[in-house]
């Protein structure tokens, strides 16, 4: 396997957007992605990027991503937030993930960010147990709290 860890284009956006919807399955989410080609694109390689990715690639084929973009804590300064890292199900526990991660470690010390934050979900033990073996800390103190487009405008 020659795996091969790169910056994503703008070409890679429908395979990123394929592979999206299959961790929106697996977080038992199917329903949940709305965003449209157009606007992930834009976000991603328009005229005010706001995200960030790194591919996994063999023989041409994505077989992983790692996204992010860039969080301000007034507390710490600026930060890497992680909003997704997926391996492909049938790719996983081939070390990809690894692969991925380090370069987002390796692009976050790069751009002299304070740290790297993230989240998962409480029942993934294996991506859990993944993070687990970075020595990453759990902050089980925090509640998720968002608004929903739907909501905004009601509230305007």
């Amino acid at each position: 396997m020659e795996m091969k860890i790169r910056v994503a284009v703008k070409e890679d956006c429908h395979r990123l957007l394929e592979l999206i919807h299959e961790l929106a399955v697996y977080e038992k989410a199917p329903d949940e992605v709305t965003v449209s080609i157009e606007e992930f694109q834009e976000a991603g390689f328009g005229k005010n990027p706001v995200w960030k990715a790194f591919v996994a690639e063999e023989n041409g084929i994505i077989q992983g991503f790692g996204l992010y973009y860039i969080r301000y804590s007034t507390w710490k300064g600026c930060r890497m937030y992680l909003e997704d890292l997926l391996v492909t199900e049938k790719m996983r526990g081939k070390g990809i993930g690894k692969l991925i991660f380090n370069r987002l470690i390796e692009e976050a010390i790069e751009m002299k960010f304070k740290g790297m934050t993230w989240q998962v979900l409480d029942w993934n033990e294996p991506a859990i147990n993944f993070y687990k073996k970075y020595n990453s800390d759990f902050d089980g103190g925090w509640l998720n709290v968002a608004l929903s487009e739907d909501q905004l405008k009601k509230l305007s």
